[in-house]
């Protein structure tokens, strides 16, 4: 691929926002399309996004990837996002780049996405899969850990620097990011998911660690609702024998939904 087709497009939204994206046409596999929802602080040249865009290309398949606010070669600066922010992000560029019901696949915080998604516009899926959800994180993984020093220094400067294992830079997290979180959980209230989903759960994740998966599964309602552990699996979810698992798993959610009408 030449630098020029590896560029990415922009998405200008009203209120100024740049989102950068890629899209592969439908080719004539029909509807419906894929969306891929990447996580925190990732972008969409990741492993996992570019394994779809070909896999989908190859089959004459539409597929969209892209970057929130604030990640990879979009607008605005990382420590100034919340979720709300990538909610919008994510239901602008759906509407703006994709047509009728979609497949959507989240990875990580991207699953979280994908839930909001579906709870808000559940017209517009015709399937979910979920890698290594991780729904309400902020409050559950993020506030939940912080011990008393943590605290104390968010009250006092309104945000926290924590390690990560995937860069040299700490995560920032802000005041902004906890509270805002706490205004789009989905694991309190009713969930239901009336379309094929397929939660994708590695037995290694130390960051979402499986039983995460479980209660999400246990509290989520639908007709056709899977969740699949994959021993020795991590995070990434990104290794050879895992992307052939996420290839099988989005032919079988699309087939799924076609049979339901979706």
């Amino acid at each position: 691929m030449t630098d020029a087709e590896d560029r990415p497009d922009f998405l200008e939204t009203a209120d100024g926002r740049r989102i950068a994206y890629r899209r592969t046409p439908d080719a004539g596999a029909g509807a419906p399309g894929v969306v891929f929802l990447g996580g925190f602080r990732s972008d969409m040249t990741g492993t996992k996004a570019a394994f779809l865009e070909e896999r989908c290309r190859a089959r004459g398949r539409a597929f969209l990837r892209f970057d929130y606010t604030g990640h990879g070669q979009s607008s605005g600066r990382f420590e100034d996002g919340c979720i709300g922010d990538w909610l919008r992000d994510a239901r602008d560029a759906i509407a703006a780049l994709t047509e009728g019901p979609q497949v959507l696949v989240g990875s990580s915080m991207g699953g979280w996405i994908a839930l909001l998604l579906a709870r808000e516009a559940p017209e517009r899926v015709a399937a979910l899969i979920g890698i290594a959800a991780a729904p309400d994180f902020t409050l559950d993984g993020m506030e939940a850990a912080f011990d008393e020093a943590q605290r104390q220094e968010m009250a006092r400067t309104g945000r926290v620097a924590l390690p990560s294992e995937y860069s040299d830079e700490p995560y920032v997290i802000t005041r902004r990011l906890i509270e805002d979180g706490r205004d789009h959980l989905v694991l309190r209230a009713p969930l239901p998911l009336p379309f094929p989903t397929r939660l994708l759960q590695g037995s290694a994740d130390v960051d979402v660690p499986p039983e995460r998966a479980r209660i999400l599964f246990d509290h989520a309602k639908g007709p056709d609702i899977r969740l699949l552990l994959v021993k020795g699996a991590d995070h990434r979810f990104s290794g050879p024998r895992e992307l052939r698992i996420l290839d099988e798993t989005l032919e079988e959610a699309i087939a799924a939904a076609r049979e339901a009408g979706r």
